[in-house]
């Protein structure tokens, strides 16, 4: 989807994305240069809600203890 930039470097979210991902007015958006391109993230009001639940069935613990195993070789 394409927009354009005004005189002073404003730009429109789309409605379908902003309906989307629930971007309202007052909304905070991250924009981050990727060194390829620019990625627009928009940051949600309850930031620990949205990530709650984000990591079940995975073993958390198991992945720890086997990345601290790699850097303990490495070592």
């Amino acid at each position: 989807m394409k927009t354009s930039v005004t005189k002073r470097g404003q730009t429109v979210i789309p409605a379908i994305f902003r309906k989307k991902y629930g971007i309202k007015e007052n909304a905070s958006i991250q924009w981050i240069d990727t060194g390829e391109g620019i990625k627009v993230v928009p940051i949600p009001d309850d930031i620990i809600g949205t990530l709650r639940g984000i990591s079940k069935k995975e073993n958390l613990l198991d992945k720890l203890l086997e990345e601290r195993r790699i850097d303990e070789s490495r070592e």
